[in-house]
């Protein structure tokens, strides 16, 4: 399925540095800007996630209303802002009923951010990307062939094809579609109460 993604065509408003307060100033606090946001249809139909801060700038622009918050707040030009959990597109978005386009966005959200080989869940910056069948052995950039790959195991397999390196991975890799969409959110959704009513639990 591929998820119209309303957030691609805007532009980026410059935003001062922020501060992200809760009750209780925590470092954890300022990745609240990080934390996923479920974002629904017109229509309260659940068609993606997005990071708080592109949330955010989405309500700012008036794209979107929160539905939800996380309890924390942007301060931002002497502003404070809530920091979503749900947000709601004003305008409903047709969503063609077809795979996402394949990115690294997609893989790592397809796999959870979790390396395929030894199942280590890591932020996006420290994963990478891996052909399970290498390009230089007639592997290609395909759904079916790529994988999150902690840094580690992609040394460690290097060249080789999954039966000489003993490394196969977790998880068949598929197409990311309308189930594995609706599938990941609801996974997601398990971290954030307020998300499931949403996600018809």
């Amino acid at each position: 399925m591929q998820f119209h993604n309303a957030m691609n065509s805007l532009g980026r408003p410059h935003l001062p540095p922020p501060l992200i307060t809760g009750g209780v100033h925590q470092p954890s606090d300022r990745q609240a800007l990080h934390t996923p946001v479920l974002v629904l249809n017109a229509s309260y139909e659940p068609i993606n996630v997005c990071g708080a801060r592109r949330a955010i700038v989405l309500v700012l622009k008036g794209v979107a209303m929160a539905e939800e918050e996380n309890g924390h707040f942007l301060h931002a030009a002497r502003v404070a802002i809530r920091v979503p959990s749900v947000i709601r597109l004003l305008e409903y978005r047709r969503i063609p009923h077809q795979t996402r386009a394949l990115s690294r966005k997609n893989i790592l959200l397809r796999d959870r951010n979790t390396c395929q080989y030894c199942g280590t869940l890591l932020a996006a910056g420290e994963l990478t990307l891996d052909h399970v069948i290498p390009r230089s052995r007639g592997g290609n950039s395909s759904w079916e062939n790529l994988v999150a790959c902690c840094h580690n195991c992609n040394r460690k397999k290097g060249n080789q094809l999954p039966h000489e390196s003993g490394m196969k991975p977790m998880r068949e890799p598929r197409s990311f579609n309308l189930h594995t969409s609706r599938h990941i959110m609801r996974l997601m959704g398990h971290s954030d109460g307020k998300w499931r009513k949403y996600l018809f639990y």
